[in-house]
């Protein structure tokens, strides 16, 4: 049985830093695409971030470039995520998913479209909450 879970998540002051972990269980991360996403009250959920296993490659929202990192240690099944500099905009439940195109989908298609798909492996968040 695959499961993702997700730890790291707080409350923490405009500027300040979180480190979001995702580990996955029942599945071998190297072989899996693994991103993250988010949940902001009244939006619809987004693509934060995503790292690729074929090429190593990453991608990155436009909104957090340059503010969070996304990274992987796959003899430990994890995929982190690094925020700095956040800010209040950032306040969301955070979400990992794994799935072995994931990052390829979401360029390809959007965030919507993997969720309708359903083929993706989901954890269940950790709340961020940023203050000014």
């Amino acid at each position: 049985q695959v499961q993702l879970v997700e730890s790291g998540g707080g409350s923490v002051q405009a500027g300040g830093s979180l480190r979001l972990s995702c580990v996955a269980s029942g599945l071998t991360s190297e072989y899996y695409a693994i991103g993250w996403f988010r949940l902001a009250p009244g939006k619809e959920r987004e693509g934060v971030s995503c790292s690729s296993a074929r090429d190593g490659r990453k991608d990155y929202a436009d909104s957090v470039k340059g503010r969070f990192t996304i990274s992987r240690d796959d003899a430990k099944n994890t995929v982190y995520l690094q925020m700095n500099s956040l800010k209040p905009e950032d306040t969301a439940i955070y979400y990992c998913a794994a799935d072995p195109n994931l990052c390829d989908v979401v360029r390809a298609f959007g965030v919507s479209f993997v969720l309708s798909r359903g083929e993706a492996y989901w954890g269940r968040g950790t709340q961020v909450t940023v203050s000014s």
